[in-house]
């Protein structure tokens, strides 16, 4: 049987949001600061070949003033109001276990954000790993990781890393 494994991989506030009240994500860069390196993207980035996002990530990512970071992967932003093709990602319409179920091979998922794609999949019982990475903040107000809805869900601690200030708590989720 082929094997999809989506994992969460984000960074967030102590507090536990994800962007700032307005949607920023400015923050993160000065943050990033109290780390060393790229505090792990990069050995983490390699182990991934698909890429998943919501379309508000997606508009964010394309507003940054570099190419498309993702390219030579197959990259897919969950929309509502969009679908086709762009030059960089498929717009997929439909929910996480048909979209899943779509996709051909073993595949490796980065589920990149944000909040409302992380809550569908998370109610839909498909995301197999979080990797989530506490930037020394506190915002205060904000866009939460996590808005709730869906079951209980066990975790097991499979690794802690630390980037100087920064720490990265990996957990596999329990089935």
């Amino acid at each position: 049987m082929e094997e999809k494994k989506v994992v969460l991989y984000i960074a967030v506030s102590v507090d536990g949001y994800i962007a700032d009240e307005f949607g920023g994500i400015e923050w993160l860069e000065e943050a990033a600061q109290k780390g060393e390196g790229d505090n792990g993207y990069s050995v983490f980035y390699e182990t991934v070949d698909t890429i998943v996002m919501g379309n508000a990530t997606y508009e964010q990512v394309l507003g940054f003033d570099i190419p498309f970071p993702y390219e030579g992967k197959p990259s897919y932003v969950f929309s509502r109001t969009k679908t086709g093709k762009d030059e960089h990602v498929e717009f997929i319409n439909s929910d996480p276990k048909t979209f899943l179920d779509r996709l051909q091979g073993d595949r490796r998922i980065w589920l990149v954000g944000g909040a409302g794609v992380l809550n569908a999949f998370m109610k839909s019982n498909t995301v197999d790993e979080l990797r989530i990475t506490y930037i020394p903040i506190l915002l205060g107000k904000g866009i939460p990781l996590f808005h709730g809805g869906y079951e209980k869900t066990n975790l097991q601690l499979q690794n802690v890393k630390t980037y100087k200030e920064i720490v990265e708590l990996h957990y596999k989720i329990e089935r």
